[in-house]
């Protein structure tokens, strides 16, 4: 057979879609597999790396907050002692009790630390102590050694010099039990004098078994070739899965290059003696987590395996190759512009609907097929527009119309307050601020207006109130100019201030302040409406948005309404956020989208 006829007979066994794809899957999961051996092989050290550091920092942040959650219940239950007035009364006021008050004090003392140390394992000695010879440690009849000054102790000097606040050591032996000597972690605290009767020098001490800080460490372990060690800030070790590293001043571990490092990761050494040491650093221990692993211990692969392997799998790929390129001849083309027909559609180009079929086959068929698809697609799309536009249009307007004769309402009753009190000049005055809020309310030709006159309406709806409630009501208004001409759904503002009067202000015994603002922030405008009323609880705060639930918004259209305009036109990520606390105030900030100035502008 002729080379000729070869080629021709070729493609055509390639005319079904089926044995063309299976061909090609073939060769493509052939080509696949292969630059994955050698992907992985090739960059094995890389990925060996990468994933022991991601590992190892995960353990080490995550064991930084188990100690920092374990040292914070430790000081609360310092401070808890600290505070008692067992504890200030033993110390500061013996002066002024009797032996049987004393006695009282230190025995309720005795007893709580007696509690302490059954229930918890890992508390070695808990005392109260101080300068002049006062202690109370354990439960009572443990042996205090009377040759420990106390005013040496590093625990004590700490806690006495630094007030309200806890102080940590690094791992030391304690020696305040006479024969004992276990290694230990001491918290403590200084007990304040309140009542001024000498120097505050008591202090309520923890000493914590070193074992409670290596169980911690245990549970977090970095497998078998890894281990945690800890730090304190001025490089003390506090704890070392070699606890005789603590004796020779930690010789095995490059603690300078940990604590001057500049980044999270440092790596030490070369060779076999190649470390990678993750730092994590508490802010509420002051102490660093490091996680080591050694180098050596994670490339154990062999090299030469790795470059057989390499070249093995380059040979067979460069073979696929050459063959699959003369299989995708027959069927990449038509596929590619049936792709980038797809793409143009996806992008709202529907022209590229009209697409010429290419053969009598299965790609053929699926092309034809999409042309028909596309245009349905493209009918259906401009009959959903329509029907959206105008739901959305209506449910507006609707919405729009239900602020109207509640607004109307409120603000005739002020007007006929102020006309009972003869006071036509200021009546006047209202009249025609009620004239323009209802020319905005009432207009339908705008969906929208700009920010600049929706703050405008605001201050005429703020000047009508302020003009009721004189002396009672102060409101400001501070808006960024550059937001003026961004639109905004009609009358947002005005059922919130509504709110803020009447539900917030109304009922204060002294005077209220609005305080309104606008502002951008990144894409967004930000306006805040912010007083100075009664507030809310979090139980009122939860149902703010849920209609006719709470009497906060007993309007029934203020609070719900604008609402739900804002997610109907913008969407469910913008429209009104509340925060409020009880007797304070309550904050209503509104946020949209900053686009379409350009049309305000012009307009």
């Amino acid at each position: 057979m002729s080379e000729d006829k070869k080629s021709r007979k070729l493609p055509r066994k390639f005319k079904s879609i089926q044995s063309t794809v299976f061909a090609a899957i073939s060769v493509l999961v052939l080509c696949a597999v292969l630059v994955s051996t050698i992907i992985s092989m090739r960059y094995t050290n890389s990925a060996i790396y990468e994933n022991s550091v991601v590992y190892t920092q995960s353990i080490t942040r995550q064991l930084t907050q188990n100690i920092d959650s374990y040292i914070t219940y430790m000081d609360n239950m310092t401070s808890i002692i600290a505070n008692s007035q067992d504890a200030y009364m033993l110390l500061y006021r013996r002066e002024r009790e009797d032996d049987v008050a004393q006695g009282e004090h230190r025995r309720r003392l005795l007893e709580e630390f007696s509690i302490i140390l059954k229930s918890r394992d890992d508390i070695r000695n808990i005392g109260l102590v101080q300068k002049d010879g006062v202690n109370v440690v354990n439960d009572g009849y443990q042996v205090i050694n009377t040759n420990l000054d106390l005013s040496t102790q590093e625990w004590y000097t700490n806690a006495v010099d630094h007030l309200n606040q806890y102080n940590l050591t690094s791992s030391h032996v304690q020696h305040i039990i006479k024969g004992q000597r276990p290694w230990v972690i001491t918290l403590s605290r200084e007990v304040h004098n309140y009542y001024g009767t000498g120097n505050s020098d008591g202090v309520v001490f923890l000493d914590l078994n070193y074992s409670a800080i290596s169980e911690l460490c245990d549970q977090n372990s970095n497998g078998d070739k890894g281990y945690v060690f800890i730090l304190d800030q001025n490089g003390n070790i506090v704890y070392h899965p070699s606890q005789q590293q603590l004796y020779n001043e930690l010789q095995t571990e490059n603690i300078d290059a940990v604590m001057n490092a500049d980044s999270d990761i440092v790596v030490t050494g070369e060779g076999d003696e190649e470390k990678i040491y993750t730092l994590s650093h508490s802010e509420i221990t002051g102490w660093t987590i490091v996680g080591c692993m050694n180098m050596a211990e994670l490339l154990k692969s062999s090299k030469e395996a790795n470059d057989i392997y390499m070249l093995t799998a380059i040979v067979l790929v460069l073979i696929a190759m050459l063959l699959s390129i003369f299989i995708s001849k027959s069927i990449t083309h038509p596929i590619q512009k049936l792709r980038d027909s797809m793409k143009r559609v996806q992008e709202g180009d529907f022209t590229a609907a009209d697409l010429p079929v290419p053969y009598e086959n299965e790609i053929g068929s699926l092309t034809q097929s999409f042309n028909v698809m596309t245009h349905k697609i493209e009918d259906l799309m401009e009959q959903n527009v329509h029907e959206q536009e105008q739901k959305r249009k209506s449910e507006l307007k609707a919405l729009q119309s239900q602020i109207n004769p509640h607004f109307l309402y409120n603000t005739l009753d002020s007007i006929i307050w102020m006309a009972e009190g003869k006071k036509y000049e200021d009546v006047v005055l209202m009249t025609a601020s009620l004239a323009r809020l209802l020319r905005q309310s009432i207009s339908n030709e705008d969906e929208t207006v700009s920010i600049g006159q929706e703050i405008q309406y605001a201050k005429s709806y703020l000047t009508i109130q302020k003009m009721r409630y004189k002396d009672k009501l102060e409101f400001e208004i501070d808006v960024d100019p550059s937001v003026n001409m961004i639109p905004i759904v009609k009358l947002v503002l005005q059922p919130i201030i509504e709110n803020a009067i009447y539900h917030g202000l109304k009922y204060k015994e002294s005077k209220g302040m609005i305080l309104v603002k606008g502002y951008r922030q990144g894409d967004n405008a930000v306006l805040e409406v912010k007083d100075d009323g009664v507030g809310m609880d979090e139980e009122t705060l939860s149902h703010i948005f849920e209609k006719h639930k709470v009497n906060y918004h007993s309007n029934g259209v203020g609070v719900y309404n604008v609402q739900k305009r804002l997610v109907l036109y913008y969407g469910k990520d913008y429209g009104l956020h509340y925060q409020s606390k009880k007797g304070e105030g309550t904050t209503v900030t509104v946020v949209i989208p900053a686009v379409g100035e350009e049309h305000h502008e012009k307009a």
